[in-house]
């Protein structure tokens, strides 16, 4: 049976970081799921595995930010639902998730129509290096065609964390990333198909995965009154997701667009720079694993306490996740900063592809240390439905400060942990925004008892 956790009573600590562990084992695998593309297509990708790489790392990064886009955007019904769950209202959390399927739905179709069709035009954005444009371009259209599937197991993802059941979406990702490296093993290292076979592999893990996950969501009690005449838009509730998720979708979309603009100028480098930075980015998504966990799990967990009316519970969680996630940051930023060629090695095999990777992985060394801060501030202010002003920091750190910054650095040097200190620099700048507006809301909350 599924349970629905209260987050409003009781202890803190273990059940924040009871709830937040199977979201770190299902962030883990999502990682996993996207990295063993990389891996594969390095070590089985015979001469052509740079090329590969590169194809598959920048292709990989735009669906990246695609997937981060639909999983913000469906935050809005995480938020919306985990408020109404918090306030006892648990029959209208029914409706709200019925309508948030129907919307969904729309934007899946929607996604893969456009992003097959610009398969082109996007790797040529990307400025995508010549040797490896055509195997960029097939990685891009083969995963687009699959976009809704993508939508489809995030938007599970996002209803059950907002009942507080983070175990449903740990069991979705992980089916799909254990068929995604049984794919790739198949498709690329027995039948040599490259970026294509790893694009592949990914779309049917997906498709697989959500048809499966139906099937057990569809065995398990759910603590809600839910069924198919449930399925059918109602404007207020769309309407409510919209104005929660959006500014949050749009903050990761402009978050996203300032990465993939630095890969692009990392691509104009040279093939090796592109690949040494394509690995460095996937072993971010390891690095970031704990701050990304807690900042999920963050917002499940405040919005039930704003919905109970509870401001001050919900502000202890937050220094609780900071505290945590500042212990996991010092010692991975030391593992990158330090070994950064030892875990480069993992998913490349040619000396200059590891030492550019270690090279830029040194910026994100320096970064744990802050993004302990900014992930739980900004889970935080999702929970409170202050996603405006998580949309205003961050693109004040993406394109007041990242961009221009890592822009400025590469006319003068091609020194990769330069370039990369960029985005240190931005967290830094919106982290100081952070507690400004933290200040602020807790005032107003202080005002309105």
């Amino acid at each position: 049976m599924t349970k629905t956790n209260s987050f409003t009573e009781g202890k803190i600590f273990s059940p924040l970081i009871k709830f937040a562990l199977p979201v770190l084992l299902a962030l883990f695998l999502q990682a996993l799921y996207g990295a063993v593309d990389l891996l594969i297509v390095g070590r089985f990708g015979g001469e052509n595995a740079e090329v590969y790489v590169s194809a598959v790392s920048t292709g990989s990064q735009l669906m990246h930010t695609l997937t981060i886009v639909i999983t913000s955007l469906a935050m809005g019904l995480t938020v919306f639902v985990g408020r109404k769950i918090g306030a006892g209202q648990k029959e209208e959390a029914g409706k709200i998730i019925g309508s948030g399927i129907w919307f969904f739905v729309i934007v899946g179709i929607i996604l893969t129509a456009v992003s097959v069709l610009c398969s082109s035009l996007l790797a040529s954005i990307m400025q995508a290096p010549e040797e490896a444009f055509e195997d960029t371009v097939k990685y891009i259209t083969i995963c687009s065609a699959g976009a809704i599937f993508i939508v489809a197991y995030n938007l599970v993802g996002s209803i059950f964390r907002g009942i507080g059941d983070s175990k449903i979406p740990l069991i979705t990702v992980a089916i799909a990333c254990v068929l995604n490296i049984v794919g790739d093993l198949i498709l690329v290292a027995v039948f040599h198909m490259g970026a294509a076979g790893a694009a592949l592999a990914t779309v049917l893990a997906q498709a697989v995965s959500v048809l499966l996950s139906v099937v057990i969501i569809k065995r398990r009690e759910l603590p809600f009154s839910f069924s198919l005449k449930h399925i059918s838009p109602n404007k207020a509730y769309i309407k409510e997701i919209i104005k929660i998720g959006t500014p949050i979708a749009l903050q990761e979309l402009l978050v996203g667009i300032s990465f993939l603009v630095i890969l692009a100028i990392v691509n104009d480098i040279g093939l090796t720079e592109s690949a040494g930075v394509g690995v460095a980015e996937k072993l971010c998504g390891f690095i970031m694993l704990i701050p990304s966990s807690f900042m999920q799990s963050m917002s499940a967990f405040v919005a039930q306490n704003i919905g109970a009316r509870k401001p001050e519970r919900a502000r202890k969680a937050l220094w609780c996740g900071i505290a945590l996630s500042l212990t996991a940051g010092v010692v991975m930023g030391a593992l990158s900063f330090f070994k950064g060629d030892l875990l480069s090695g993992i998913f490349a095999k040619d000396t200059p592809v590891i030492m550019a990777a270690w090279e830029y992985l040194k910026a994100y060394g320096v970064d744990c240390l802050f993004t302990a801060f900014l992930f739980c501030f900004i889970g935080y202010f999702n929970g409170c439905s202050a996603t405006g002003f998580v949309m205003i920091q961050g693109i004040v750190g993406a394109f007041g400060v990242r961009l221009p910054l890592c822009w400025i650095i590469s006319r003068y040097t091609k020194s990769l942990f330069l370039i990369g200190l960029s985005t240190p620099s931005s967290t830094i700048v919106q982290i100081i925004l952070c507690f400004i507006y933290f200040h602020f809301l807790t005032k107003r909350q202080n005002q309105m008892r």
